[in-house]
């Protein structure tokens, strides 16, 4: 059985039908995508060294967040968080905020929380340093 069996032709004029490519044709067209992505991600991707570590959990009715300055050298980093939490009364919870987190800082807890039955997401921080003059 073809992996185009139940897929109907089309016309293209008088008495000529256009036909599903076969599984060849479809390989090509795959490794040319693959391919093709695999550039894109190599050009367009960048990474950064990170100057901040962070973690989160919530159990046992809390929620905690905790971060580290990972880099000596960095700068003091202005950083916000997003955290999608589930309350114990079954709601929905985001919670937002934002901290300055000093060079050379270690286990900083920059949230604490109560009343939270689990995390519906990991937390997110973004920081942003800038060297002073």
């Amino acid at each position: 059985m073809s992996y185009f069996s139940g897929f109907k032709t089309h016309c293209d004029g008088p008495g000529r039908a256009i036909q599903p490519p076969g599984r060849a044709g479809l390989a090509k067209r795959r490794l040319s995508w693959l391919l093709a992505a695999g550039v894109f991600w190599t050009v367009g991707h960048a990474e950064a060294d990170t100057a901040v570590n962070c973690g989160g959990f919530a159990m046992l009715g809390g929620a905690q967040i905790v971060c580290s300055q990972v880099q000596s050298q960095a700068p003091t980093q202005f950083c916000t968080f997003s955290w999608a939490l589930l309350t114990t009364g079954g709601a929905v919870n985001t919670t937002q905020g934002s901290f300055l987190l000093p060079p050379g800082a270690s286990d900083v807890t920059v949230y604490q929380g109560a009343g939270f039955a689990t995390a519906l997401s990991e937390p997110i921080v973004l920081c942003q340093g800038k060297k002073s003059r």
